[in-house]
């Protein structure tokens, strides 16, 4: 003890009001702490000499050098200025904290103090970030993508929460709707635009979305919000949600949070396309062979039910020892949109717990995740049994009933996953080194429903490993360089090694960075032992033999490699920012859509018969997810913000993407139909889009105004289809016509081609107590955002937040 200095001092804004809750660090260590009510902080250091680091959200970052001796004490005060984005702190480019101009990633933050002032569902806020293609698909399932191909099962974005991977163990999916985070507790977001594969592994692919939220000992207290409100078709949204956290003393943290949301989706009724060859209509006509006839989705409930929560508990037995353990639960019952029609989703279930570790230079977590539902089940696919069952001569009760499901239409899941990881970090003068290995274990489990598993407790488990490093040296002169790379191998899909490497040059006013980096898509559970239909879909984890004895591989991962040149910085200094990205993809090896391979004899080295349900329909006719094709895209985005004040501030986003393809490679050539072109490569994103938007954030008065335009464009996605007339071209066997069916789908025209106005306002009549309200889609436009979805319209709330101050222990 009589070895060890101590440092105090207080953390104050421009105004000298003290700032309760700023993060106190020592740079490039693990060591810190958080100022207190009073803005005042104390930290333990050994004899020396440090680089202390104070940062708070919304203000700058400032750093100061002192020296601390032996057995004394030494005062260091900070003050911070409001408002400048240079010097915001992310940490999902390099897995550590830095400043946003000195990451080697394209990151879009939204922070919480822009979350708690826009009184509607903050996945909203996505919707404002350059190169992002973001969806209102329906009331309850906002989702977003990152520089293309894009689809209704889409997996190539990773969702991350606190380091956690939030993604359903057999699909990939991102846990979206399903995520168990409230509203209140979410410190910021950070959005990373590209792959960032060589430090989160598969799937960080397109992108990445990682979720970071508050610590109880910065964020005290006891905040309670009601969520009233409105849609476009006049039915009601209403919210409440309650976050409590406290520090008991030096060492002792906690939080718990809960939520409890409820609405009505858009109304909307999708048409089912079925061949009633033989059946007779409701005028007692007999149907004409082969005519497919559309019907309403049978029983569609269009009643959104959401519970989730969380705690977290934290533990610092020392300044060089954190401890923390979480865990969370969540409840969701909504429409959500697939490949073949709407999902009804019916209260499925998502659990987590988590213990994380971390030391001056180590970090350490793992962390179960599960994933449960009984009675998720295709509208789509039970519409078309009821049918078949009334046709066969069943009453109206019994075509409704259990049979009504017995073809494949219900969806089961008792799944989990294990994940573990251990990361060092460490400078050795310029050198910065951060490496890791991580650790996935995935027990998958559908009870039999549309998996290769028989029963509950048939597991398919499937296991992979992965190591990781990060460099980064300082030449001087503000030049910076990365090398970076990471190796997985795969229990199905083996080997695979990913590089990436950058150079920066930060100057005073912005800086400079060109990296490369490579990325990969990996087929999820579904891909490789997926069981639909009667087994008309199988997975494609080993392979098939076709009757002629060809072979059709299995499958592997989708490759990504990316060259991007970037600059964020100032124009004006404290005034005009521009942040800056020009990017050229090359993808390789594609997975997908599902797609029909012939008739078979085996999958692997087992008899197609002893694994198609349905064999005595099907005679081994599969179709099944293959790799193919190669193709280049590129774009650019560009985003500006101007601060009229420090309060006030506008912006406008542009993104501009593309693609080209060799189209005498017949690689590419995925629907065989002896041409390459749009319908082979489904690339699904607009060529142009554009955001611009006003923000005020005072005292007292806060409020945006946000427009955004998307280019209309064409889109497909296996079953689904949304595309202007093409006569002379066809897709899955049908002419493209605008306003007409296409196979089991109906094609309502192109996506996008909209404007749309967002705005909310605001005012805090006190530190206790704020009233806000917002409109999503401020004019009621009825817009078609996706397909096998609603089209969206207006969404309309209050809220009303009450935050009371935490009770201190020891103080008045």
């Amino acid at each position: 003890m009589a070895q060890q200095a101590t440092l105090s001092g207080r953390v104050a804004t421009g105004d000298g009001e003290p700032l309760p809750g700023a993060t106190v660090g020592v740079e490039n260590s693990s060591l810190g702490t958080f100022s207190d009510e009073d803005g005042e902080y104390s930290l333990s250091l050994a004899a020396g000499t440090y680089i202390v680091q104070v940062s708070f959200t919304g203000f700058s970052v400032e750093k100061a050098t002192v020296t601390v001796a032996a057995g004394e004490a030494a005062t260091l005060d900070f003050m911070l200025k409001e408002g400048f984005e240079l010097s915001e702190i992310v940490v999902s480019g390099s897995r550590k904290p830095e400043r946003i101009t000195e990451s080697p990633a394209t990151i879009e933050t939204i922070y919480s103090r822009e979350i708690l002032e826009y009184a509607g569902n903050p996945a909203e806020l996505v919707a404002r970030q350059k190169g992002v293609d973001y969806f209102r698909a329906g009331l309850a399932a906002p989702a977003f993508n990152i520089r293309g191909f894009n689809s209704n099962f889409n997996a190539k974005n990773l969702q991350v929460t606190d380091g956690r991977f939030s993604t359903l163990v057999a699909t990939g999916l991102p846990l979206g709707p399903l995520n168990t985070t409230i509203k209140e507790d979410i410190e910021q977001v950070e959005l990373i635009l590209g792959p960032n594969s060589t430090l989160y592994g598969p799937n960080a692919h397109n992108g990445l979305l990682n979720t970071i939220t508050k610590d109880p000992r910065q964020y005290q207290g006891t905040t309670i919000t009601l969520n009233p409100g409105v849609t476009g078709d006049g039915d009601a949204y209403y919210s409440a949600r309650i976050r409590h956290a406290q520090a008991l003393n030096d060492k002792f943290a906690f939080k718990v949070t809960a939520e409890y949301t409820a609405g009505t989706e858009f109304e909307y009724t999708d048409s089912v396309f079925i061949d009633r060859t033989g059946a007779f209509d409701d005028m007692g006509n007999a149907i004409p062979d082969g005519i497919k006839e559309g019907y309403e989705e049978l029983e569609l409930d269009r009643d959104v039910e959401f519970m989730r929560g969380e705690f977290a508990l934290h533990y610092d037995p020392s300044d060089k020892l954190k401890l923390e353990l979480a865990g969370g639960m969540s409840n969701s019952t909504y429409l959500s949109p697939t490949n073949v029609g709407r999902n009804q989703i019916k209260d499925w279930q998502v659990g987590y717990v988590q213990l994380k570790a971390s030391g001056e230079h180590w970090f350490a977590q793992a962390y179960y995740t599960t994933s449960k539902t009984d009675s998720t089940y295709s509208i789509d696919d039970r519409t078309k049994a009821y049918y078949s069952l009334l046709d066969a001569g069943q009453s109206d009760a019994v075509a409704r009933g259990p049979l009504s499901y017995s073809t494949g239409a219900i969806f089961q899941d008792a799944s989990n996953r294990v994940n573990a990881e251990a990361q060092y970090n460490n400078s050795f003068g310029d050198l910065k080194v951060v490496g890791g290995v991580q650790y996935q274990l995935d027990n998958a489990n559908s009870r039999g429903s549309y998996l290769l598993d028989e029963n509950a407790d048939d597991y398919i488990t499937v296991s992979q490993l992965g190591a990781y490093a990060h460099l980064t040296y300082d030449f001087g002169g503000g030049w910076r360089a990365l090398a970076a790379a990471r190796a997985d191998n795969h229990e199905v899909y083996d080997f695979n090694f990913v590089p990436k490497v950058g150079l920066l040059n930060i100057g005073k006013m912005g800086t400079w960075r060109l990296t490369y980096g490579q990325g990969i898509a990996a087929p999820t559970i579904l891909n490789l032992y997926g069981n639909l239909f009667g087994g008309l879909i199988l997975g494609n984890a080993e392979g098939f033999t076709l009757t002629d004895g060809s072979k059709v591989e299995k499958q592997r991962v989708e490759k990504i490699s990316t060259l991007e040149l970037g600059y964020r910085g100032q124009l004006i200094k404290n005034k005009l920012f521009i942040d800056a990205n020009t990017y050229y993809n090359k993808s390789k090896d594609f997975l997908s859509p599902v797609t029909v391979v012939g008739v078979t004899t085996e999958r692997g080295d087992t008899p197609i018969a002893d694994v198609q349900d349905a064999f005595a329909v099907y005679g081994g006719l599969v179709a099944t997810y293959v790799n193919f094709g190669e193709i280049n895209t590129y774009g650019l985005d560009i985003g500006l913000t101007y601060y009229f004040t420090p309060e006030f501030s506008g912006f406008l986003n542009y993104s501009y993407f593309d693609y080209s393809a060799d189209e005498d490679d017949p690689e590419n050539d995925f629907n065989n139909d002896g041409v390459v072109n749009f319908l082979d490569l489904l690339v699904n994103a607009p060529t142009h889009k554009m955001g611009a938007g006003l923000n005020y954030s005072g005292d007292k008065w806060f409020g945006s105004l946000f427009g955004r335009w998307v280019q209309e464009y064409d889109y497909f996605s296996s079953f689904q289809i949304a595309s202007r007339s093409y006569p002379e071209l066809t897709y899955r066997g049908l002419p493209i016509i605008e306003g007409a069916r296409s196979g089991d789908s109906f094609n309502y025209g192109p996506l996008g081609g909209f404007v749309t106005f967002d705005a909310s306002l605001g005012y805090r009549f006190s530190e206790k107590v704020t009233l806000s309200a917002a409109a999503n889609n401020l004019f009621n436009t009825e817009l078609r955002e996706f397909t096998a979805a609603a089209p969206t319209k207006g969404l309309y709330t209050l809220e009303l937040r009450f935050n009371l101050p935490a009770i201190r222990s020891g103080k008045k």
